[in-house]
Order: C-alpha cells, then sequence, then structure tokens
C-alpha cells in the first residue's frame, strides 16, 4: 500500500511538527507534500493522488477540499488527521471567521476517516459533531523518544518562573494563572512571576494588567527549551486542549507540570494524579493552591518515569495509522 500524506510539515506548529514525525516514519514510498505555493500544490496533489492507494490530509488547509474531492473522484479512500476544532476554538478566542468554519466542516464531510490526536478529543467530536460520529477514530499524538532520552539531570531548579504558553488566547486561561500568582505573591513568595510564550489575543488586556506577568511573544524552539530548563512549574490551564506536547517537552527538561483536566495529552501520563491537574481552569483559589504544591513537591521525575517511550514512539504511531489506512483500502 502506497500513502500519500498532505499538510504542512515545515513550520514547527504542533500540526505540522506531527505531520513531520508521520513522514519519517511511515514506510519506505510515502508520497508528501513537497511544493509550498498554492499554485504549484496543485499539480503535486493530482500526480500523488493517482499514484497512492490512500491519502491523508494533516490539519486544517483549504488544499483539503480539492484532495479529499480528487480522491473520492478517483476511488481513494481518505483520512483526515484533526489537530483541532477549527470552529470552536475561534469561537472561544472570539476569532470567529465563517470561511474557516465552511472549509473545516466541508472537509469531515468528504473524507472517509477523521482521525483524532487523542481519544478524549475523538470522543468530543463525537457529541460535537454527531453527523459523523461512525467515522471518528483516533490515534493518540506520539513522543520523539530522542528528546526524551536528552533529559537533564538537576537537583535544584530555579523557584520563581512560572511558566505557560499560548499568549493572549482565552483558551489557555493565562489570565487566571496570573490572578492566582498575584494570590501566592501575597500570601507565599513575592517574588513569583508568570512569564508567557505565545501570540497576542483578546486576553492581553488582562494579563498585561499584572506587572509580574513578563510576555515573550512567539519564541523560538531552543528558546523554548531555554525556559522549560529555567521554570519553577510549568502550567497549562486550557479549557480546550486537543493534545499539547508542550507538558511532556516540560517533563523532557525535568520540569514540573500543572495542566487543566482538558488537556489531551495527560493520556501519555499513566501516573497523573489529583494534584497534578486543574479541575476549574477559571477557579484561581484551585489553581494557587496546586501551584504551590508542584513548586513544594516535583512530579517530573514521577510522571516522566511513566512515560512510554517505545508504546508511545512516532513509530508505532505511524504503523497504527498504516493499520487504519489499509482497513480504508480493503473496505473500497
Amino acid at each position: 500500500m502506497r500513502i500519500f500524506i498532505a499538510g504542512d510539515a515545515i513550520t514547527g506548529t504542533g500540526p505540522a511538527n506531527v505531520t513531520k514525525y508521520y513522514i519519517e516514519n511511515l514506510p519506505e514510498g510515502t508520497l508528501f507534500q513537497k511544493k509550498r505555493g498554492r499554485i504549484s500544490r496543485v499539480p503535486e496533489i493530482v500526480i500523488n493522488t493517482l499514484k497512492a492507494d490512500a491519502v491523508v490530509y494533516s490539519g486544517y488547509s483549504r488544499q483539503n477540499i480539492l484532495g479529499l474531492r480528487l480522491a473520492k473522484l478517483l476511488g481513494k479512500p481518505s483520512a483526515y488527521i484533526m489537530h483541532g476544532c477549527v470552529e470552536y476554538e475561534n469561537g472561544i478566542n472570539l476569532e470567529i471567521d465563517e470561511s474557516m468554519n465552511r472549509v473545516e466542516r466541508k472537509t469531515l464531510e468528504l473524507c472517509d476517516l477523521i482521525i483524532a490526536v487523542s481519544s478524549s478529543f475523538a470522543g468530543w467530536l463525537k457529541e460535537y459533531y454527531p453527523m459523523h460520529a461512525e467515522k471518528i477514530d483516533h490515534i493518540t499524538n506520539g513522543i520523539d523518544t530522542a528528546l526524551i532520552s536528552k533529559t537533564p539531570k538537576r537537583e535544584e531548579r530555579p523557584r520563581h518562573m512560572i511558566f505557560t504558553i499560548g499568549g493572549g488566547m482565552p483558551r489557555k486561561k493565562i489570565r487566571y494563572i496570573c490572578e492566582a500568582v498575584r494570590k501566592l505573591r501575597e500570601e507565599y513568595d513575592p517574588k513569583l512571576y508568570v512569564c508567557i510564550a505565545g501570540d497576542r489575543g483578546a486576553d492581553d488586556v488582562a494579563i498585561e494588567s499584572y506587572d509580574f506577568a513578563v510576555c515573550k511573544g512567539i519564541v523560538k524552539f531552543e528558546e523554548c527549551r531555554k525556559l522549560f530548563d529555567d521554570a519553577a512549574l510549568f502550567v497549562q490551564n486550557s479549557c480546550f486542549e486537543t493534545f499539547g506536547l508542550a507538558p511532556i517537552e516540560a517533563l523532557s527538561c525535568g520540569c514540573p507540570i500543572l495542566c487543566s483536566r482538558h488537556v489531551g495529552a495527560l493520556e501519555l501520563l499513566p501516573d497523573i494524579t489529583g494534584t497534578d491537574m486543574i479541575d476549574d481552569c477559571e477557579n484561581p483559589d484551585e489553581i494557587a493552591a496546586k501551584i504551590r504544591y508542584n513548586l513544594e513537591n516535583s512530579n517530573a521525575e514521577r510522571l516522566l518515569a511513566g512515560l512510554d517511550g517505545e508504546s508511545d514512539s512516532w513509530k508505532k504511531r505511524s504503523e497504527a495509522l498504516e493499520a487504519k489506512l489499509s482497513e480504508l483500502v480493503m473496505k473500497k
């Protein structure tokens, strides 16, 4: 079976990295997208779809509609790897875009299989899009085992920086982290501060009202790794996070984590407990109490030890994707 996988694998975003890992681990001879230009991608999609036995589109893009229509016309089975829900997430972030919504809805309609990036996201999708429930499945994102194997050993960490990623996006609920840290500065440690990486968004004004909030903007991977290494604690407080690799990357740097229960990547952490998770991402009192607990009781070693680098590797995830595509081919 020959596979054609299409989607961004270059920009370094979460979905792009997933696509890159699949390309690297799928069988030799797998076809993938090389052209970047909007026009030059069209003949590439046509040629590779003709050559392939099954096609996969990874991540939201307008090109998905062209590619999936062509696959349907040629009788080639198709899958869509869904990294997030544009319609729902844009709504949370107060950035509603009906044009994007139409593209996403059409993509879901045209593909034969929708692959969510975590089982919790798959369950959510079945409720949100009941008309597509029968074709929704999941392959939980994998782990870069090379990254995990390079975990630094560090006896003590800097004490005062709480690191988080998401910028001003309301979905990330960072303003509630800031309010929790404000309480802790009064009651526990006046030197605590919040360091925030990520793009600007609707919560910028609320976040910037805290004088101890340091906004870094979009940072490169190398700088982000340094921030993980320097942080006392990494907090991911999203109200909706289909996967979110950042907590795993933090652990790989030896940094303890605190995540909302909505973070899909927690599926990879079998030893996760209630003290490691935020139940109500809009409750500063709960967030403050759990930040303090994890500052005093690091969970990094315990959670990292539970990661299974072999069964959660991208090699295994690619084998799972290949198996699901083989089932589609058999049904055609």
